[in-house]
């Protein structure tokens, strides 16, 4: 049914004021979405963001009057992103919460023929609850089963549908006989928008502590490269003071030329200024006995060289 006018100026009206008013958006698709779960989707939503849907015509035209104004806008990275069943999800709240708020508002379905499955549908081994005459609907289906206690019970858990595959009214018919709701339907993230950047909504799923680690993996390895090419950057220059400090003490000691740094490590060092406070202790004592015999000699005066001789005349 095509909107009347008043409704067209209304809703660009609307579009308009959201732009404005919100930094941060959802682009959503909302297949197989009725209108009662999508009423619970925006209570859910009520204090986090609004839910918009319309024509993709109608959202274009929007979003190009809007870049027509502020022309620059990183607005213009949504155009080529709106296509198919699209929806936009505003908010200024935390991205993380209203993605949890979307993804658990979804209802559990039955599978309809001709659609395409979201994802693996599975059907468990056991007891089915129905009686012997429906073994011949599945053998139709090739399901092995037997008879137990006056049902039909499924020997083997079975694969029944892949994901990305089409239900077939076979499968439709089982899965109604077994009272197994194998889908869930809800509004599905495609991208998000912060601030004029676009990214995967896997993004949100990353800890501070996943984030933390993939930052010190890239600055390791831009620290590498720099290092191997030779040009500083700031993560690798506190790695190229270490090791000229290096290269210069081994240099210093393989000259036996003292730097006023390594005395300053040696006196103020844990484990190292340790023992080399042992080693200066075992030196003072192996000199101590030689500075005694040095004053004694001092002492003693000039030696007689006559007496050492014996008194005798040559």
């Amino acid at each position: 049914m095509p909107l009347s006018r008043e409704k067209k100026e209304r809703y660009i009206e609307t579009l308009d004021g959201y732009l404005d008013q919100y930094s941060k958006m959802f682009l959503v698709t909302c297949d197989n979405v009725g209108s009662n779960q999508m009423q619970q989707i925006r209570g859910g939503l009520r204090k986090l963001g609004v839910v918009l849907m319309g024509k993709n015509t109608m959202m274009r035209k929007v979003l190009r009057a809007y870049l027509a104004r502020n022309p620059g806008h990183p607005y213009e990275q949504i155009l080529p992103l709106i296509k198919g069943n699209i929806g936009f999800v505003f908010t200024n709240a935390d991205l993380a919460e209203v993605k949890n708020t979307i993804r658990d508002n979804k209802v559990p379905a039955p599978a309809r023929s001709g659609t395409i499955a979201p994802c693996n549908v599975v059907v468990p081994s056991g007891p089915t609850g129905m009686d012997p005459g429906s073994t011949a609907f599945f053998q139709a289906l090739d399901i092995p089963t037997k008879i137990a206690k006056g049902q039909v019970e499924i020997i083997n858990e079975l694969m029944l549908i892949n994901k990305g595959d089409r239900c077939t009214p076979g499968q439709v018919v089982l899965l109604g006989k077994l009272n197994i709701l194998p889908f869930s339907y809800g509004l599905i993230i495609k991208h998000v928008y912060d601030n004029g950047s676009i990214f995967d909504p896997k993004v949100l799923d990353m800890s501070e502590q996943d984030l933390k680690n993939k930052f010190c993996n890239a600055a390791s390895y831009v620290a590498s490269i720099s290092l191997e090419l030779g040009y500083p950057t700031l993560a690798s220059l506190c790695h190229s003071i270490s090791n000229s400090f290096q290269a210069l003490a081994a240099i210093g000691l393989e000259l036996d030329f003292k730097f006023p740094q390594l005395d300053l490590l040696g006196k103020s060092g844990g484990g190292g200024g340790g023992g080399g406070g042992g080693g200066g202790d075992a030196a003072a004592a192996e000199a101590a006995p030689a500075a005694v015999e040095e004053e004694e000699a001092e002492d003693a005066g000039p030696i007689d060289m006559d007496a050492m001789a014996g008194g005798d005349d040559y």
